[in-house]
């Protein structure tokens, strides 16, 4: 008996020495920790699915289809969405405070005792059954229960704004890649131009030393300059295969998702902006998500000062519990007894806490002083969000004197180079100033690309800025 006693007690130790040391951190910290919960997580990594998109390849999509692709798949909006509904869960619990609880209950049970009457114990056998029901109501508590209400529905609009800020969010990333994206296209026709540019002045450059015009430094120049065209094309194919993985990460899909785009020339490039920036500004500040949800969050405080308030009064509720009982009954040589009743009772409560220890002061300061600071939170952004598009109506007026500076440097460099090749091939320059020419016009060619995409990236910007982004789509249902 010892002996089992005993093995049984080092069995549990060991079992619990196991049980610890598998949640036990690591010994050392010089290598990676691998333990048994870890094949637990990976297995359930496995598990989540990510977007089921596949993309058409014979299809070529504008930015507005991008848009909708992003809004549909992109995870960050189910979240948001699905925090939205949270908050219209957490109404609808602070909305059943007005109404009563009942609660039913059926309780049975067999009781057997040793009863003592007068000079000998009767054993008694009785059997219990009853089924009561409790019905609890709150009649009034000064404006407590409204406060909670008024607060949770102030939070599901900020959830609400919250939710539409990320389909400004989104948007503006959609956006910001496809430019991206869009700059990388126009960089690789460019580079492949700078390229073809260059293979001509070397091709020039050979004729020209087979017939005698030429010296071999000048053709070992001109081979440098296709080389690095070259290498600079191979780089712009590198940066067009991440554009294209950051436009669908955007999406919500995989980056290795294959997406044909509208290019560069395809689009319509602004020359003005349609509004003054006071007016941009105050589009910001009626329409901006984030600032309407720091509003409602000014709201949810006040709501929460009512409440706190409703503290330093009483409050009164009704109760109550009526109960169907049935009592079986029998003790030796006698037969089975039986009783049945309806019992219970009603009340009314009035409680009021006549001291607490400034707790109720406390929390009142503590939500007087929420609301000071979410209105200071308020103005605060206000001036912020103003800052934000007036830097962002100043970038967009920018980038449009940056594109006209661009194609007049553009269309000056072209008719340099051609001039310099041409006199070239008549001798009447060197081959310095033909590489030169095709350099200066290599540059040209990719800074007209990126202010092109300066302007549209501007623009962009000044929308997100402005709000304009998140009115793009209203179609999406709330919670």
């Amino acid at each position: 008996m010892t002996f089992g006693l005993l093995g049984a007690v080092s069995l549990v130790a060991l079992w619990c020495a196991n049980c610890v040391q598998a949640q036990n951190v690591p010994l050392t910290s010089d290598r990676p920790w691998h333990g048994e919960g870890e094949r637990g997580i990976e297995a359930a990594a496995k598990n989540f699915v990510g977007s089921n998109f596949r993309a058409d390849p014979d299809k070529t999509y504008t930015l507005s289809e991008l848009i909708d692709l992003a809004e549909s798949h992109n995870p960050e909006t189910r979240a948001a969405w699905e925090r939205a509904r949270v908050k219209a869960a957490a109404l609808g619990i602070a909305r059943s405070d007005l109404y009563p609880t009942l609660a039913a209950a059926a309780i049975s049970g067999v009781a057997r005792s040793q009863a003592f009457l007068t000079d000998r114990f009767y054993r008694q056998t009785t059997g219990d059954f009853q089924v009561a029901l409790n019905l609890n109501y709150t009649v009034f508590d000064f404006g407590a229960r409204s406060g909670r209400i008024n607060a949770a529905r102030a939070e599901l609009l900020a959830a609400n704004f919250s939710f539409n800020d990320t389909h400004r969010t989104i948007i503006f990333q959609v956006e910001q890649a496809y430019y991206q994206l869009l700059n990388a296209l126009g960089q690789e026709d460019a580079a492949r131009a700078n390229l073809s540019n260059a293979q001509a002045v070397q091709q020039s450059a050979e004729e020209r030393l087979k017939n005698g015009l030429a010296t071999l430094p000048d053709v070992l120049e001109a081979r440098s300059s296709t080389a690095q065209a070259d290498y600079e094309l191979q780089s712009v194919l590198g940066a067009e295969q991440i554009a294209t993985g950051n436009l669908a990460t955007a999406l919500g899909v995989s980056a290795t998702t294959a997406i044909h785009v509208q290019t560069l020339k395809e689009l319509a490039i602004p020359q003005s902006v349609d509004e003054s920036v006071e007016v941009a500004i105050d589009h910001a500040l009626a329409q901006r998500p984030d600032l309407l949800q720091l509003v409602a969050g000014v709201r949810s405080a006040n709501a929460r000062v009512k409440e706190a308030r409703a503290a330093y009064y009483p409050s009164l509720s009704f109760s109550a519990s009526p109960t169907a009982q049935s009592l079986y009954g029998m003790q030796p040589q006698f037969p089975w007894g039986h009783t049945a009743g309806l019992a219970g009772g009603i009340a009314l409560s009035l409680n009021w806490t006549a001291f607490d220890g400034g707790a109720r002061k406390n929390k009142l300061a503590q939500s007087e002083a929420n609301v000071r600071a979410s209105e200071a939170q308020v103005a605060s952004s206000r001036n912020q969000i103003a800052n934000e598009v007036w830097a962002a109506y100043s970038n967009f007026n920018t980038a449009l004197r940056q594109r006209q500076a661009a194609a007049a440097l553009l269309e000056a460099a072209s008719q340099s180079y051609d001039a310099a090749l041409e006199s070239y091939n008549y001798g009447l320059r060197n081959l310095l100033d033909v590489t030169a020419a095709q350099r200066i016009l290599a540059q040209a060619r990719s800074a007209d690309v990126f202010a092109r995409i300066q302007v549209l990236n501007a623009l962009a910007d000044l929308a997100f800025r402005s709000g304009d982004a998140a009115q793009l789509d209203s179609r999406g249902p709330k919670p």
